[in-house]
């Protein structure tokens, strides 16, 4: 489990993405320099030209799956892979980017191409998890940087993560904020939503964007009905709003596309 210095090897790997989630990484500054003395980071791009041959003991996953050579290329990280985590939105629901999925590929790139012919994409922007066996996936547009190093040492110690699963609620209430649903009528995607940003946008009374994806068994469903009857909300609204950084979520696309249904059927 280890390199010539006896340390475990850790990869960190980037597919389609905006890289944030490594920035999150690298913004661990002395805690990464902590790290670093229990591990050998032998292959991270995005910090270092250093390359290691595998195989790795951990590696992290940034992004998600949009052409057949990032089909190839994560099927080999896998291989090399003692553990596997993905880290993000992109890597764990398909990132903002699957909202190609919801349309036509082609004639998004029709329109912003001037040579569509020369891009080789697939239809979809999917998780790496639809790919690959996956051992962990740490939600978030960015990661929670504090997350992301539990979830490193978890791995390193071969424990289990310890990552809260409640929602952005449970948050709000933890730093005594007043609900902006209930106080100001704000459409919010808290009650519904993973914990893990600090429940940042209700903290400066905007409604949550559901940027750390579904919390565990969401009621998505009671939501929109709370949102369409309370609220107001049209359909447009509740789309709009679950298809953001966590479109092709499970919990969130289903309700998405059953509210396009209904759309369809008034």
């Amino acid at each position: 489990m280890s390199n010539t210095q006896g340390k475990p090897k850790l990869a960190v790997w980037k597919f389609a993405s905006c890289d944030g989630c490594q920035l999150s990484l690298l913004d661990c500054e002395d805690e990464l320099l902590q790290l670093a003395d229990s591990i050998d980071i032998a292959y991270f791009m995005e910090a270092s030209s250093r390359q290691v041959e595998g195989p790795y003991d951990l590696s992290l996953v940034e992004g998600s799956i949009t052409t057949a050579d990032d089909e190839r290329r994560i099927r080999a990280v896998r291989d090399q892979s003692r553990a596997l985590v993905t880290i993000g939105a992109c890597a764990t629901a398909g990132g903002i980017q699957a909202l190609r999925n919801f349309a036509d590929v082609e004639e998004f790139t029709a329109v912003v191409y001037a040579h569509p012919e020369y891009i080789a994409t697939l239809k979809t922007s999917t998780a790496i998890s639809a790919h690959v066996p996956v051992d962990f996936e740490l939600q978030g547009c960015p990661v929670n940087k504090r997350q992301l190093l539990e979830v490193i040492s978890a791995f390193l110690h071969r424990r289990p993560p310890q990552v809260p699963p409640h929602s952005v609620c449970i948050e709000c209430k933890l730093r005594g904020n007043v609900c902006v649903w209930v106080a100001h009528g704000t459409p919010c995607l808290g009650p519904v939503t993973h914990a893990g940003c600090g429940a940042i946008c209700p903290s400066y009374n905007r409604g949550c964007y559901g940027c750390y994806g579904p919390k565990e068994n969401p009621n998505t469903a009671s939501l929109c009905h709370w949102w369409r009857e309370e609220l107001g909300a049209d359909q447009a609204t509740l789309i709009e709003n679950l298809r953001n950084f966590n479109a092709a979520a499970p919990p969130f696309e289903r309700e998405s596309r059953r509210q396009e249904q209904r759309d369809g059927e008034e």
